[in-house]
């Protein structure tokens, strides 16, 4: 090797990395993989509109089986029994939108919900969490605010979940500590719970205020989203009900998720699990249509399989990756943006806990999932989020995003100097190709340690989980919020103490 070269690769060295990531705004990179036959696509969708018309679903919100019966549906009061026509169905998909823009408080974190966009959001609605340092505790309000801190630290999650419950927060009150936690501590879109209307009612307020919005402003684009589970089988709960109506009156963004485990709130087969997936999320489309013809609302499946041993649910399983792979075609069927997830039965960030959430994560890409929800974190089938698992989960997931920008394929990209520079038999470490390029060729990773044995073993030995420890504890110690964070949280300051001292909003019973 020549002086120059040498001296050359020393100041590349010491110089700022070169290569520069974009993982704000990711499209997908493959095209969606089938387990359907397009007749049985519209088989699964024909069995779902007969479903819904012949067995019908019950729905226990007043409010919402009256918009059916103005939408034509027949409505048994006695019972709650709603049977909804697929007629009334067909119009319903004609209004909802097939582009949604999630605000931020921050534009360039701004996203487009549509489909062929790949959106990734954290593992959400744990009533516990877990690291290597505190082991396993309830949720409380300091590692609800820890967790959005992980969250806004990569770029690769791109909307906010409710990873941890501050459970020492009284309920009433406790939308008030989490929505000046998210409006504060991130700049990216956020979550509401749908606990209902005066909980809704006041995130909504919130929001406003935060921006200083207008009416009109908060309705121009989807400021926050929620998730909306119906009560399998063939049921919506009031406050359910209630979020799906409030949400899309105000223009905000309803998610559609039924939560159909294979084997006990489902039929046992994928197909008989999609039907009536399919059909309880069509009956939560169009009641958001009826509530506001154009609302924005996404389909969404969460499914997979329960172990028939124990009636546990388990994830990453060949059923888990079938169902979100069929979700996806009956989701473009309907010509609708659409939601999955991935996760993990795991009680530790272990080897099961990496696969379970690696095949999931598959899955929703071969999928083409919209939204791929519990993509980092998410361990015992959603009972706690892990910080070691985030960590090494957060690997994964750029590891998928470096795959989302194509590849130029220039002439120089093919390497015919290089090719022609290194003898049979040599090696093109010093190549000129590769002195221009190594420091920005290749994904640099997070955690994984590519150092040979001995290497490792002199510098402690440690597993990936161990070395996340390192890097989520130096990343809360020198987190710094987002510009804006501070004022915004300044002008919810007085809301909030007003409302805590009415006494808040306690959810419904």
């Amino acid at each position: 090797m020549t002086e120059h070269r040498r001296q050359g690769r020393e100041a590349r060295r010491n110089a700022a990395p070169a290569r520069v990531t974009n993982y704000r705004r990711l499209r997908h990179p493959f095209a969606p993989q089938r387990i359907l036959s397009d007749d049985a696509v519209a088989a699964i969708h024909e069995t779902a509109l007969r479903a819904l018309e012949d067995l019908g679903l019950v729905v226990l919100l007043p409010e919402a089986r009256k918009l059916f019966r103005q939408g034509g549906a027949a409505v048994d009061e006695g019972s709650g029994l709603v049977r909804i026509g697929r007629e009334i169905v067909v119009a319903a998909l004609a209004t909802a939108p097939r582009s949604i823009l999630l605000r931020a408080p921050n534009p360039a974190r701004e996203l487009t919900y549509e489909d062929g966009a790949l959106i990734f959001s954290p593992g959400a609605g744990c009533p516990n969490t877990q690291d290597r340092v505190r082991g396993r505790r309830p949720g409380c309000l300091e590692t609800y605010e820890e967790t959005l801190k992980l969250h806004q630290s990569f770029d690769v999650i791109h909307k906010l979940g409710p990873s941890s419950e501050p459970q020492d927060v009284p309920t009433p009150v406790r939308h008030y500590a989490t929505m000046r936690a998210q409006l504060t501590l991130s700049d990216k879109p956020i979550f509401v719970y749908a606990r209902g209307r005066g909980q809704v009612e006041d995130s909504f307020a919130m929001i406003r205020l935060a921006h200083g919005l207008s009416n009109a402003d908060f309705a121009g684009g989807a400021w926050c989203t929620t998730v909306i589970n119906t009560n399998s089988p063939r049921q919506i709960d009031k406050p359910m009900a209630e979020g799906i109506i409030d949400f899309a009156r105000a223009g905000q963004l309803s998610i559609i998720t039924p939560f159909c485990l294979a084997g006990a709130m489902a039929p046992v087969t994928v197909e008989g699990a999609l039907v009536l997936q399919h059909a309880e999320c069509l009956a939560g489309i169009t009641l958001a249509q009826l509530a506001r013809p154009g609302a924005p609302v996404s389909y969404g499946g969460f499914s997979s399989n329960v172990d028939m041993k124990s009636g546990a649910p388990a994830f990453g399983t060949p059923t888990h990756i079938r169902m979100a792979i069929g979700t996806g075609q009956l989701a473009r069927h309907i010509g609708l943006p659409w939601r999955s997830a991935a996760g993990s039965a795991a009680n530790v960030a272990d080897m099961q806990a990496a696969g379970e959430n690696h095949m999931g994560l598959w899955a929703c890409l071969m999928a083409n999932a919209t939204l791929t929800i519990h993509a980092a974190g998410w361990l015992e089938g959603g009972l706690s989020f892990g910080y070691e698992k985030f960590i090494n989960d957060i690997e994964a997931l750029q590891t998928i995003a470096e795959l989302c920008a194509p590849l130029e394929s220039a002439p120089a990209d093919l390497a015919w100097e290089a090719l022609a520079d290194v003898s049979p038999g040599g090696h093109f470490f010093a190549t000129p190709h590769t002195m221009e390029r190594f420091d920005r060729a290749f994904y640099a990773p997070l955690v994984a340690d590519l150092a040979n044995f001995g290497t490792w073993e002199a510098a402690g030995a440690q597993t990936s989980t161990e070395r996340a420890t390192a890097i989520w504890q130096r990343l809360l110690a020198d987190f710094r919020p987002p510009d804006g964070g501070e004022e915004r949280g300044e002008r919810i300051a007085a809301f909030i103490a007003r409302r805590e001292a009415e006494g808040g909003a306690p959810p419904p019973d």
